[in-house]
């Protein structure tokens, strides 16, 4: 009876015939797992096996709303299955289950063809927001620290949680879309208005895919709150070069040469610019 109602796994999520040291793992899972009356020991272990997969596969569905958009339901869960099975998960959280999910997409783009390029980008996005969101974070910087240092030997490091993007799609916009599209549909499903409503009409028309647009993004947290910030194009090549290393007298230096802005008092655009960065806490002090 039990071997009949326990379909076997497939071959992608099967356990393996055998265990490290060569011992069957029917064997290996008798020693610790006690069989009942309807499961084998293997049977139970196995069962573990597959409800494990699907938590990955949960996690992964919950921490990707925007890439799930793009691809739609089932695509989405097969590129998460192909990642899983290539990039099993190596971490003590599934905090980082995703670490590694924007490397698969670049590496095997047919699972996202033909919003590979899009897929990239909100797979950045996506992951820069879970490390907004408990990423570490050192002392921000004061005044102090600063003071009677000249900008040519100033040298500053950016927080660890803070993420920099320069996409060619306005993910931003798109996911905050789409969670608001989320959003309404669980009120609709929630409201007893929706059973009264003509037939057809709780159909709702999927978020329309963004056009290429470059943008970008400082994607940051805040009084424990995870912001994106739109940047200027100066803005991303200043901050970029202080993550590099950079002094602040060269990092601006490098940003303003490429700028075509002309109309700017680039002194007082500057000292706006790292006032509110500053107050953001974005900056510390160097090792």
């Amino acid at each position: 009876m039990a071997s009949a109602l326990f379909r076997p796994l497939t071959p992608r999520w099967g356990m393996q015939k055998s265990w490290s040291d060569g011992r069957p793992t029917r064997q290996v899972a008798a020693e610790f797992i006690k069989p009942n009356d309807r499961l084998s020991s293997f049977e139970r272990l196995e069962i573990y096996n597959r409800q494990y997969w699907f938590r990955l596969l949960d996690c992964l569905h919950d921490d990707y709303p925007g890439l799930r958009a793009i691809l739609g339901p089932k695509k989405f869960t097969r590129l998460a299955t192909a990642y899983l099975t290539k990039y099993q998960s190596n971490s003590y959280t599934l905090r980082d289950l995703g670490d590694r999910l924007e490397q698969f997409i670049r590496e095997e783009p047919a699972w996202t063809t033909p919003h590979e390029l899009l897929a990239v980008d909100m797979a950045q996005f996506e992951w820069a927001q879970t490390v907004a969101f408990d990423g570490p974070s050192k002392r921000p910087i004061s005044a102090d620290d600063i003071l009677g240092t000249p900008p040519d030997q100033l040298t500053l490091s950016l927080q660890p949680y803070l993420s920099l993007l320069g996409l060619d799609y306005a993910v931003d916009d798109f996911f905050i879309a789409v969670k608001k599209h989320e959003e309404d549909a669980l009120r609709a499903e929630a409201s007893n208005a929706v059973h009264s409503a003509p037939r057809g009409s709780s159909r709702r028309k999927p978020v329309r895919l963004p056009r290429k647009q470059q943008v970008f993004l400082a994607v940051h947290r805040y009084d424990n709150q995870v912001y994106s910030k739109r940047l200027e194009p100066e803005q991303y090549q200043i901050l970029t070069a202080i993550h590099r290393g950079e002094t602040v007298a060269a990092a601006c230096e490098a940003a303003l040469t490429k700028s075509r802005k002309t109309d700017l008092n680039w002194t007082d655009t500057l000292k706006s610019w790292f006032d509110t960065w500053t107050a953001l806490g974005w900056f510390s002090l160097p090792k």
